[in-house]
C-alpha cells in the first residue's frame, strides 16, 4: 500500500535516494522515515504516514547517521531524532515480517516443524523461502536446504517465528511461491540487514544493547 491508501505497483520497482549515502537504489532496501507534527522523526515500515518521506538504507549504521544531522538537512528543519529509533525500525520490521509470515500460513502458503518443511523441500512443492530461527540448534538446521532459486532468512528469533504460526516457538518454516512470499522476501530481507552484526551473524536488538 502507497500512503495514499492505494496498492503499490511492486513491478514498478521504485527508487528513492539515500539521505545519508547519496545512493538511488530500490526502495527494498530503504526505510521511509517521516516528521511528525511534533516535529520527531517517525519511521514508516508501511509506507503510508502522510507527509514528505526521507529514505535510509536499512542498516543500524545508517540510521544512526541520519540522525546525526542528515533527518535535520533533508527536512529542512530542525527534528528530534528518538535515541532508540534503530531499535524501533527492527521491531516494525519483525513485526511486519511475522504479521506477513502469519497471513501466508493462513492462506496455506506456509509449514513449519522439521519434519513438514523437509517433506516440502524434497517433494513437489515449490518453495521459495527457507526461514529458519537465529537461535535454533545449527546442527538441526544443517539438515535442511536451500533449493534453487529460492531465499534463505534466519534473522528470526524461535519465539518469533512461534508467533507468526501460532504457537509457542519455531525453528523451521517454509514458504512457497506466491506474492506474500514475495512480500516476506523483501521486508527479511530488510530485518535482516538491520539485525547483521559485525561478524555477518544474525542478532537481535536486545543482544545487541546487551553487548
Amino acid at each position: 500500500m502507497t500512503r495514499g491508501g492505494q496498492h503499490k505497483d511492486r513491478g514498478a520497482d521504485p527508487e528513492r535516494r539515500c539521505i545519508v549515502t547519496g545512493e538511488v537504489q530500490p526502495t527494498a532496501g530503504l526505510v521511509r522515515f517521516v516528521v511528525g507534527p511534533d516535529n520527531s522523526v517517525y519511521p514508516d515500515v508501511m509506507e503510508k504516514l502522510p507527509g514528505r518521506g526521507m529514505w535510509v538504507t536499512a542498516t543500524r549504521d545508517a540510521i544512526s547517521q541520519a540522525g546525526k544531522g542528515q533527518f535535520s538537512r533533508s527536512a529542512k528543519a530542525q527534528v528530534t531524532v528518538p535515541d532508540n529509533l534503530a531499535n524501533e525500525v527492527e521491531r516494525q520490521l519483525a513485526r511486519r515480517v511475522t504479521d506477513l509470515i502469519a497471513l501466508a500460513r493462513k492462506a496455506g502458503l506456509a509449514v513449519c516443524g522439521f519434519e513438514k518443511v523437509k517433506d516440502w523441500l524434497a517433494g513437489s512443492a515449490r518453495v521459495r523461502v527457507l526461514l529458519q530461527a537465529c537461535d535454533g540448534s545449527e546442527r538441526g538446521k544443517a539438515k535442511l536446504w536451500t533449493p534453487q532459486g529460492a531465499r534463505y532468512f534466519d534473522c528470526l528469533t524461535a519465539d518469533e517465528l512461534g508467533l507468526a504460526f501460532g504457537r509457542q516457538s519455531v525453528i523451521h518454516g517454509a514458504l512457497s511461491t506466491g506474492g506474500l512470499s514475495d512480500r516476506v522476501v523483501e521486508e527479511a530481507a530488510k530485518l535482516k540487514s538491520m539485525r547483521v552484526t559485525d561478524g555477518g551473524n544474525s542478532a537481535t536488538g536486545k543482544e545487541k544493547e546487551a553487548r
